[in-house]
């Protein structure tokens, strides 16, 4: 894990413990690697509920409740896929806050259409849920850390404002 995830990691404790929220997560590329993160933080058990590993499609439909004609439609590594995690693993834990990873971090697996390093990152809350296009460079596990890093800092920016009064972000 890279020391951004660290830092972001306890950031996202402070918040989610100021607000009395909860997160979970939902993982295909970076395989627990965000749930890891998250649980690192002494404390993390009262927000952090737990996530789902779906690397395999049959996971995201009968889990996460994916569309299957998104999967067919979209493919697993797409905006519209990772949005649908997001809402599925907040839906299934019944979370305030749900993350969903999808991605392509090689070194196989990628086309001129999604190439190694496409990872989509995704949260969603009560107000809706935001998805972000990522293109990342280097290894396996640099693709991974950085995807992870990367949904980490959008929790944070969705907390930004929320955090309880007398106490700014980033205290």
């Amino acid at each position: 894990m890279t020391q951004t995830g660290t830092g972001a990691a306890s950031e996202i404790g402070r918040r989610l413990s100021a607000l009395g929220k909860t997160l979970a997560v939902a993982e295909s590329c970076t395989a627990g690697l965000v749930g890891h993160s998250i649980s690192t933080e002494p404390g993390c058990s009262a927000y952090f509920l737990g996530g789902v590993i779906a690397y395999a499609d049959r996971v995201k439909t009968a889990v996460l409740a994916v569309d299957p004609v998104s999967l067919r439609d979209y493919g697993a590594v797409s905006e519209v896929v990772a949005r649908q995690m997001a809402a599925g693993v907040r839906r299934l834990l019944r979370a305030d806050i749900g993350l969903g990873v999808t991605g392509i971090a090689g070194p196989s697996g990628g086309s001129d259409a999604k190439p190694v390093g496409l990872v989509f990152v995704s949260c969603a809350d009560e107000s809706g849920i935001t998805c972000k296009r990522l293109e990342l460079a280097g290894d396996r596990s640099t693709v991974q850390a950085s995807a992870c890093d990367a949904v980490l800092e959008m929790v944070i920016d969705r907390l930004g404002g929320n955090v309880t009064a007398g106490r700014p972000p980033g205290s």
